[in-house]
């Protein structure tokens, strides 16, 4: 990524990136070295160089850092061996993959909101739920859901603090600017750099 290109409605894919399974939104951005399977990223979000995510939905205006690793799968815990030739048979000639292990995975879809951030290193295990307008601080390890606009941090990662008080945060949720149009978006951008009371002001009645 560099400051001086320009993004489009079709998705920006820069060198060396493995997709299975993804849909990519408009304007979005998948970062060099990244690799994606049972992904969907929402309009506007970007991934940072050397990401990896797997069975996520990742909603509008997403800012993931360089280093993510979202849905890391689970090895069998409750088998003799943890060792993955139990269910992927095929790569030692034991026969066929346990086609139920890989489905037990992909439903532990990972979700992380609209307006959020991810920074660099952090780890969102699998089934987690980061809420929309979230900060997760770097290297951060999140096990459990994260409320909307609410800032984690740490190993495992904790409640650090609100963005905004609660009510502030029901109106952003309620406004969902993020469903707006690119020429809606276009004409208010002025407005995102006021206040959030400013903003909610001018466009949460209407």
């Amino acid at each position: 990524m560099t400051g001086a290109q320009k993004l489009s409605e079709a998705p920006t894919i820069h060198e060396r990136v493995e997709r299975t399974n993804t849909t990519l939104g408009r304007w979005t951005e998948v970062g060099a070295d990244n690799w994606l399977e049972n992904v969907e990223l929402g309009d506007y979000s970007y991934t940072g160089p050397f990401g990896m995510f797997q069975n996520a939905v990742i909603g509008k205006f997403a800012n993931i850092a360089a280093q993510v690793r979202v849905g890391p799968t689970m090895h069998p815990m409750d088998r003799p061996t943890l060792h993955h030739f139990t269910y992927r048979q095929s790569w030692y000639g034991f026969g066929d993959d346990d086609k139920e292990f890989f489905a037990r995975r992909a439903e532990r879809v990972a979700h992380i909101g609209h307006d959020t951030w991810l920074g660099h290193g952090v780890v969102i295990m699998p089934g987690v739920t980061v809420g929309t307008g979230a900060v997760v601080g770097a290297g951060a390890v999140v096990t459990k859901d994260v409320e909307p606009y609410t800032v984690v941090g740490g190993v495992p990662a904790k409640f650090l603090k609100r963005r905004f008080d609660q009510a502030t945060a029901r109106a952003l949720i309620n406004l969902a600017w993020w469903d707006w149009d690119h020429e809606t978006l276009k004409v208010r951008l002025s407005d995102f750099s006021a206040s959030v009371e400013v903003f909610l002001l001018k466009w949460s009645s209407r």
